[in-house]
Formats: structure tokens, sequence, C-alpha cells
């Protein structure tokens, strides 16, 4: 498996999840941002420092993160050298594609983990250096400021 970097929350209030993670854990934040992947929008936010970081998604319902109200657990976040060949990895280890990105040009998928009732996502290592710029964050030696 490729580097881990994030966990991920879909919540219905991100403002809310926001306050209550830095609450809890002093967890320090980037500003939300609300992005379009075909007939989603949604809002995202990942917490700022070194990874592992923490990303919580809003999601509309039909959307991949839809939670019906009730915040969860999502999934965990890997870098992979080959997303092409990382995600079939995952399917013949019995891990399904639940979602791609990849039509929507977005180079990520995500595969069901039914035993822990998440999803594991795999996301192009290639976009490192550009969602460490996109978010001011340090992505492993990418240390900058500015998914």
């Amino acid at each position: 498996m490729a580097d881990f970097y994030h966990v991920c929350f879909a919540v219905p209030d991100i403002e809310r999840a926001m306050a209550d993670l830095r609450a809890a854990t002093g967890a320090d934040w980037a500003a939300p941002r609300t992005e379009t992947m075909g007939e989603w929008e949604f809002r995202i936010v990942f917490s700022r420092g070194e990874a592992p970081f923490i990303e919580l998604i809003e999601g509309p319902p039909g959307s991949p993160w839809a939670c019906g109200g009730e915040a969860r657990f999502d999934h965990l976040g890997y870098w992979a050298a080959d997303l092409g060949r990382e995600s079939e990895r995952l399917e013949a280890a019995g891990a399904p594609l639940d979602f791609s990105g990849c039509p929507y040009g977005r180079p990520f998928a995500y595969h069901r983990l039914d035993s822990v009732g998440a999803r594991v996502e795999v996301v192009d290592a290639a976009r490192r250096p550009a969602f460490a710029s996109s978010w001011g964050l340090d992505c492993g030696g990418t240390a900058v400021l500015g998914g």
C-alpha cells in the first residue's frame, strides 16, 4: 500500500464538526471549500499541520459522501504511485471499487472494506504537490503555504 495521509469523515454540518474537533483535539483547519464533481456540489476541508490529516466532507444526498444527516467515518486516504495498479490490487484483495473520481477528472478511487464498514481511498501520488500547495499542508517533505 502507498503512503497513508488522511482519515475522512462524512458530516452533515462541516462547521460544527470542525468546531467539535478543534475543541476536543486542538485541530487547526484550512478554510472549507465548496467544490463540484459531476452533479454534486459538496463542501470539503482538511486539518492543517502534518500528515495524517483529518478530512471532512459535507455531501448532498446521492453523492459518494451522503451521510443521511448522521456523521460517519468514511475512509482512509493513501497516495498511490500507480492508481490503476493499486486499485486492481485492492479489488483482487477483496475490496471492490465503490466509486472512482477518474471519470470526473479526479484521480482517486474508493474501495469498500465491508469488514470495517468504511472505504480505502487511493489517490494518484502525482497530485501530492498540488494538493499540498492548494491546502497549505506538509505532505512529507512538501511543506508549502497556500484537492
